[in-house]
């Protein structure tokens, strides 16, 4: 969040400013919600309104489940505070339309509930003032977002007709280069080629992937986004079945409705069809690239579920070169450099994601969260059941109803980055971000954090 000096006369309705993009990887500078602010800024002068504060969500998607948006829950927790977190009074809300704001009917929910928890709250986009407390603005909420769920669905189907389509034709993927193919995707890269080749016939030949890796490893190749090869990543380009020439799409390898036979792409090939065959069976059915790439379904038709307590909850809380905060979502790794830390939450930085700057400890972050939720002093924001804490405690709660717990207190935790050395652990890394702020009451996090 921005605070913006007021500097429009008395009399104004102060209002917060929200702006997002889907997307934002062509020029990766956030002219979009810059863009946004903009039109809000003049949208709100022409209604009577002045912008207090500013919240943006840059490259968030609203609607994949479970896609954070730190400027959207900062947003409702200062609605339902009623004030920005220095204390400047908010009575609305300025958007250029409703679908930045909301694309599922949760995030309608937790918006209109929050706008409209005190009275005298407006609704401004460039149509005009909208009031949120009577039917017809609910209404209007509710079209809108229909609407914008209509528009994505058609807009998927319609991108997963362009992908089969192109697909159907032979031509090649969109996207960064395969590797082993010139820019084109369709002429050979004369060493990437040769490598693949070479992989895939001492596969057969009955070499383990993992020495192949290493062989690459040691030659120095990189991926065509820079990345260090490894099993995994090997595994996947040699079993594309672009290396023999077929072509596939989300999973299933595509045929000819007409003939029954494989489509075949206009790249040159690699290996033949038999090669390729023959390769794919020296692999378990799940880790070929069929079952693994872009798009394609997990064989047991089920996500993987996390395998850490804080998976998904934690925001990278380093600062970028812009000044913001990074807020990518750390990821969870098994880690053997130590002992009292066998796993660590860190910011992927790889493919231009997160900056890759931040890393803590797995049973710090574990215990922090514990800390909070079970505060030995009692005096802790929320208090749940004694039921619940002598379950936690005592292990009979189990790993998925411990997430639930926590994602019932909590809506993420932003990460601080650490200092280097084997220093003591620092609790005070671990910054929660509660659901329903206003609601509870204020305690010191620093004295919750002391020791139990």
């Amino acid at each position: 969040m921005t605070r913006i000096p007021e500097t429009a006369a008395s009399g104004l309705t102060p209002v917060a400013s929200y702006a997002r993009t889907s997307e934002d990887f062509r020029k990766g500078d956030e002219h979009g919600v810059r863009n946004q602010h903009r039109i809000n800024e003049l949208t709100a002068r022409q209604n009577g309104c002045v912008v207090v504060s500013t919240y943006t969500d840059n490259a968030r998607s609203a609607f994949k489940p479970g896609a954070g948006r730190a400027g959207f829950d900062r947003l409702i927790s200062d609605l339902r505070r009623g004030n920005t977190f220095d204390g400047t009074p908010v009575k609305g809300v300025v958007c250029v339309a409703d679908d930045r704001l909301y694309r599922r009917a949760e995030d309608l929910a937790r918006f209109v509930e929050a706008l409209t928890c005190q009275p005298g709250r407006v609704y401004v986009d460039q149509n005009g003032v909208r009031d949120p407390y009577t039917k017809e603005g609910l209404l209007q909420a509710v079209m809108s977002l229909e609407a914008a769920t209509a528009e994505t669905e058609i807009r998927g189907q319609r991108l997963r007709n362009w992908h089969w389509s192109r697909a159907m034709d032979g031509v090649p993927h969109s996207g960064p280069r395969p590797f082993g193919r010139q820019e084109d995707r369709i002429t050979l890269h004369p060493v990437e080629a040769s490598l693949v080749r070479k992989a895939i016939e001492d596969r057969i030949g009955g070499k383990a992937i993992g020495a192949i890796a290493k062989e690459w490893c040691d030659l120095g190749v990189r991926g065509t986004r820079g990345g260090t090869p490894n099993p995994q990543t090997v595994t996947q380009i040699i079993t594309a079945p672009r290396v023999c020439g077929f072509r596939g799409n989300r999973g299933e390898l595509l045929l000819d409705p007409d003939t029954g036979q494989a489509v075949v792409g206009q790249w040159e090939a690699i290996v033949s069809p038999d090669q390729w065959r023959t390769l794919c069976r020296t692999f378990s059915a799940g880790s070929l690239f069929m079952h693994r790439g872009s798009g394609a379904p997990r064989l047991t038709g089920r996500k993987a579920g996390p395998r850490y307590l804080a998976s998904g909850f934690l925001r990278c809380g380093a600062d970028t070169e812009a000044g913001d905060l990074c807020n990518f979502k750390m990821g969870g790794s098994r880690s053997s450099q130590s002992k009292k830390s066998p796993h660590v939450y860190a910011c992927c930085g790889s493919a231009g994601r997160g900056c890759g700057r931040c890393a803590i400890s797995g049973p710090l972050v574990d215990d922090a969260i514990e800390r909070l939720l079970f505060p030995e002093a009692g005096n802790g924001r929320v208090r749940l059941p004694a039921s619940i804490r002598q379950r936690w405690m005592s292990g009979e709660m189990g790993f998925e109803e411990k997430r639930k717990v926590i994602a019932s207190v909590f809506t993420c935790f932003v990460i601080r980055p650490g200092v280097k050395g084997n220093r003591p652990w620092d609790y005070s890394r671990v910054t929660p971000v509660w659901k329903w702020a206003d609601r509870v009451a204020v305690a010191d996090p620093d004295g919750l954090m002391a020791g139990r």
